[in-house]
């Protein structure tokens, strides 16, 4: 839906007016910032050093570290817009959430413990332990750098549609100031509090949001006798008495009303599924919590905790979505400043009026908060530990000179990150972290993996790999129907698009695993032997970077 055709629907709807009390959310959210921002502040004191400034030093538990990754990996996205894509959608709108959901196994299967014994802080560690580290660490970093950009990218279009529903701030130039305030803030928690600073953030959020949604999820049974198939049945009735002939003729408890009708389509959910699935395990800012603890065994124990809150988050999502349809109805959430995106706070205005409304905006918007920070801190540690510190300095440079570039580095991303989310504005976030999924999907997670479990891998095979994922990956983004060529296209009414997919995991993910095995067996085996039986011990004990254990 374009921004025209939302205004259009905007001045139709009499249920779009202002949803709320702007002050009273404008209240809540101000009550956040100052909380979180005494907790930053306080987590500074001790953020001299890069190991606290970039993995706050190892110092955070299993479960501490499990909340702050589901706090990490629950964003605006998984809120919003799935929330918002099962309202709309149904059955095809839960899918986001699966996927989500059951690449956690991939993460903690293959990647968690042995990145977390072979690294130090960042991704880069790890894919250039025992290749040549320049270019890789070059290559990685870039890597790095896009998938944060396409998350932020996300996320400061999810706090633009939220704030224009809640703040009743419809035009462009307002939503514009509240993604800039957005970025400031995000730009003051990551320069200010570091990694422990932003996990204690993380934690707080993760808890509201949880509990939050909870919340809604005990309330919407509640409406419907505790009985699911009530709920999908009032869904099913709002949707069938849609306004338009599309919504209306959708079954919401079947596939197919996002994903089907065409074979396009459906090879479009398998790239889409692909790229969620694997995508997790290559996503820098999830991989890098594994730095702040420890042990391998308390990383271990995080990912449990990150899959028991994360796996009861998208059981809520499925009831609040389907609540929302049977509740707030389709079209008055397409009709809403936010779009599909407003499902979640127009139904917690049904349920529990200002105060719920306020409280649920402030958990959505500390969400994109929390998220941001996280994203912000990985990237700019990124850049300094990888680039600046490896590359171009040889590892000769100082904790301090490394921690003030990651500084710096923080506040050109934030402003970039401010840029770009105005500009993205409008558009389905939870499909925007799509996309972000298939980069990290197409250009890290082969990387990683042949570096772990492929002893002949070597330099040409990773630059091949991380290269060819990462461009083939944006290319095709450009080239496809989520930027030009469609009525939801990221640049309405243009059309240069000649790729049919919106997302192109299912070509680009198996060329990225291709080219790094043509790479590695077309280039002369001289890596060191020594180096790859060091990373392979290292990889499944821990020795030289674990904190001695007594047993």
């Amino acid at each position: 839906m374009t921004l025209s055709d939302r205004v259009s629907l905007l001045a139709q709807a009499p249920a779009a007016e202002t949803v709320g009390s702007p002050l009273v959310n404008i209240s809540i959210f101000s009550v956040f910032v100052i909380v979180t921002m005494v907790v930053v502040i306080r987590a500074s004191k001790k953020n001299s050093t890069s190991a606290e400034f970039f993995t706050a030093g190892g110092g955070f538990s299993g479960p501490q570290n499990g909340v702050a990754i589901a706090g990490d990996y629950l964003s605006a996205a998984s809120f919003l817009g799935i929330a918002g894509a099962i309202a709309v959608y149904g059955y095809d709108g839960f899918l986001y959430s699966i996927g989500f959901l059951v690449a956690w196994l991939v993460a903690l299967l293959l990647v968690a413990e042995m990145l977390r014994n072979t690294g130090r802080f960042t991704m880069a560690d790890v894919l250039s332990f025992r290749l040549k580290q320049g270019p890789v660490r070059t290559a990685a970093a870039l890597s790095t750098l896009t998938v944060s950009l396409f998350y932020l990218l996300a996320q400061m279009a999810g706090a633009g549609g939220l704030v224009a529903l809640l703040l009743d701030i419809s035009d462009r130039t307002g939503q514009s100031i509240v993604i800039a305030v957005v970025g400031v803030l995000m730009i003051v928690y990551v320069i200010v509090g570091g990694m422990k600073g932003t996990t204690w953030v993380q934690i707080i959020k993760a808890a509201l949001l949880i509990t939050g949604a909870g919340l809604m999820t005990i309330l919407v049974l509640a409406k419907f006798g505790f009985n699911i198939s009530t709920i999908i049945g009032s869904a099913q009735d709002m949707v069938s008495g849609s306004a338009s002939e599309a919504v209306a003729a959708r079954d919401v408890a079947a596939p197919g009303a996002q994903y089907g009708g065409s074979e396009t389509s459906k090879l479009n959910f398998i790239s889409l599924g692909l790229a969620l699935v694997l995508g997790t395990a290559g996503l820098p800012h999830v991989l890098m919590r594994f730095y702040t603890v420890p042990t391998a065994k308390e990383a271990r124990r995080s990912v449990v905790w990150a899959i028991a809150l994360i796996g009861a988050f998208y059981l809520f999502t499925l009831v609040l979505g389907y609540g929302a349809a049977a509740i707030v109805g389709p079209d008055r959430i397409l009709a809403a400043a936010g779009g599909q995106n407003s499902a979640a706070p127009l139904l917690a205005f049904e349920l529990g009026g200002v105060i719920l409304l306020g409280v649920i905006s402030a958990v959505a918007f500390a969400t994109i908060l929390a998220v941001v920070a996280g994203l912000t801190i990985t990237a700019s540690a990124s850049f300094a530990h990888d680039i600046y510190a490896s590359v171009i300095k040889k590892g000769e440079v100082d904790d301090r000179k490394q921690v003030q570039v990651s500084r710096i580095t923080a506040v050109v991303i934030g402003l970039l990150a401010i840029g770009l989310g105005i500009l993205a504005n409008g558009q389905n976030i939870a499909f925007l972290v799509a996309l972000a999924f298939a980069v990290a999907a197409a250009a890290n997670l082969p990387t990683i993996l042949y570096s772990l479990f492929w002893r002949r891998f070597t330099t040409r095979g990773a630059l091949w790999s991380m290269y060819g994922g990462l461009i083939s990956t944006i290319v095709l983004i450009i080239f496809s129907p989520a930027v030009s060529g469609s009525k939801t296209a990221m640049i309405p009414g243009s059309d240069f698009a000649w790729f049919p997919l919106s997302n192109p995991g299912i070509v680009s993910i198996p060329l990225a695993f291709l080219l790094g095995a043509i790479g590695t067996l077309t280039s002369k085996d001289n890596e060191s032997k020594e180096k790859a039986a060091e990373m392979e011990v290292r990889s499944f004990t821990g020795v030289g970077v674990e904190k001695v254990v007594a047993h």
